[in-house]
């Protein structure tokens, strides 16, 4: 469109008709994700069903657990899901909120948006084999403690790793398979807790003498309810993204929301129990005072399988940043190696699961602690970029836009900003010493990087694009 600004520093798997650079990866091995996988792991990227939830209960009681997922996705699920919207059509290549940053603040925000949003990835991921061996040893305690629980982890994470490593398409269609299994015993739950349910339950403050623990009921909504963002990373890999991802999008925030408030208001409106039993997995026993053993067995089934689909798209995500980054000269270009039988990023693929690995055996709620202030402070620096980028290049094509002017875009962003914000001042020493340390670390490697690139130690992809005057520029930190 004449007049318009080109978002020109954005990478592409298809390459355009005529072009003078080679590319690393032959066509015919590229299989893109359509609509349906799309949602599924975008489902997973942030939820992967109501397991996780209870805490919200235990601190707070039922009224204000059901509050919680009523009002925290339009407040937080939303506007992400709609910057990711916009920005993803705008720079529809491998690396997502990575280029975001890049373009609108320059090689340096990109290179730390990178670090805090692929640590904070890579240690989400590390919790979901825990949260699955935690499961399994109700069945087998000899996963209880010891070797036996540490081989277990270690074996799992292998085992899903492969499978990442067997295409990304494969991921898409596991996860639909995935979800509507571990969904189905929650749709049977709510169904036949209907005749049971008393209303005015849900309308309970909780238990007299309990004393609300907002801390735990704002980190559990936080963290069932974000990495909308994620899937951003995978949009080089989308056939048609510019016209899938707002929909896969639209339709993955109303699957999610919904799949958390059903079973939430059919648990609250029939169990009565003391509010101390509301821990992670109190679904599964309250499936077997609803409806019987059978569908508590179920439900603890569906969550080991919740927890594969979790770790499958998470680390697609964060394998896909890598490559992304390697794609826009942010690392070196050996970095962007795919496979040459499954087109998968291998050493994005190794680089994450050998951290995840590291970090498995940490204690668990350190593990979430520090991805929440890790991601926090990638989504500060996501929230100024969207809005910089509107306020800036107001001529950048958008197929997707946002339908609000800049002082509600402000304000959309100010919200879940000042909940960002509230998070991470809530945030222990240790963890913030742990994540200051990591983001030093971060800036001493992109000067390290850029080193590199000085020296011509490594080789870099260097990308010729046009700037704003239609001049032919190199791409380079």
């Amino acid at each position: 469109m004449m007049g318009e600004e080109n978002p020109s520093t954005v990478p592409t798997t298809t390459p355009p008709p005529k072009t003078t650079t080679t590319t690393t990866t032959p066509k015919k091995l590229t299989k893109k994700l359509t609509l349906i996988p799309l949602i599924f792991i975008i489902y997973f990227e942030v939820a992967g069903g109501p397991y996780g939830e209870e805490p919200a209960v235990q601190a707070a009681g039922p009224l204000f657990a059901l509050l919680g997922f009523l009002i925290f996705p339009f407040i937080w699920s939303i506007p992400e899901a709609l910057i990711t919207a916009e920005l993803t059509t705008v720079f529809p290549g491998n690396g997502g909120f990575v280029i975001w940053a890049e373009n609108a603040f320059g090689p340096l925000s990109g290179s730390l948006m990178g670090t805090w949003k692929f640590l904070s990835g890579v240690i989400n991921v590390a919790a979901y084999p825990v949260l699955c061996i935690d499961y399994i040893k109700k069945l087998f305690p000899v996963f209880e403690s010891g070797w036996p629980r540490n081989l277990a982890i270690l074996a799992s994470t292998l085992l899903l790793s492969f499978l990442n490593y067997t295409g990304l398409t494969i991921v898409g269609y596991v996860a639909v398979v995935l979800a509507i299994v571990s969904l189905s015993p929650f749709i049977l739950m709510s169904f036949i807790a209907i005749p049971k349910i008393h209303p005015h339950k849900w309308i309970s403050l909780g238990q007299k003498g309990v004393k609300k623990d907002w801390n735990l009921f704002f980190n559990t909504l936080f963290w069932n309810l974000n990495f909308w963002d994620n899937v951003s990373t995978l949009a080089g890999e989308v056939e048609e993204p510019k016209k899938t991802f707002p929909l896969a999008l639209l339709i993955a925030v109303i699957f999610t929301c919904v799949s958390y408030l059903i079973p939430l208001f059919a648990v609250t409106g029939v169990v009565n129990v003391d509010q101390s039993q509301w821990e992670t997995g109190f679904h599964a026993q309250a499936a077997k005072i609803i409806a019987g053993n059978w569908l508590k067995i179920w439900i603890e089934i569906g969550a080991v399988l919740s927890g594969i689909g979790l770790f499958e798209a998470q680390l697609s995500s964060s394998a896909y940043q890598f490559l992304g980054m390697a794609e826009i000269g942010i690392l070196p270009k050996f970095c962007g190696v795919r496979s040459k039988w499954f087109n998968t990023p291998w050493l994005g693929i190794l680089v994450s699961t050998s951290i995840t690995i590291a970090v498995s055996y940490m204690n668990f709620t350190d593990i979430i602690s520090s991805a929440n202030f890790l991601y926090s402070l990638g989504m500060l620096l996501e929230f100024a970029s969207f809005l910089w980028l509107r306020w800036k290049k107001p001529l950048l094509v958008r197929p997707y836009k946002v339908p609000m002017n800049m002082p509600m875009l402000v304000v959309m962003c100010l919200v879940p900003s000042g909940f960002l914000i509230f998070i991470m001042a809530i945030a222990t020493k240790t963890v913030f010493l742990v994540s200051g340390l990591m983001t030093i670390g971060g800036i001493s490697f992109f000067f390290f990087i850029k080193l590199c690139r000085m020296k011509n130690w490594v080789k870099f992809e260097v990308k010729e694009v046009e700037d704003d005057d239609g001049l032919e520029v190199d791409h380079a930190l």
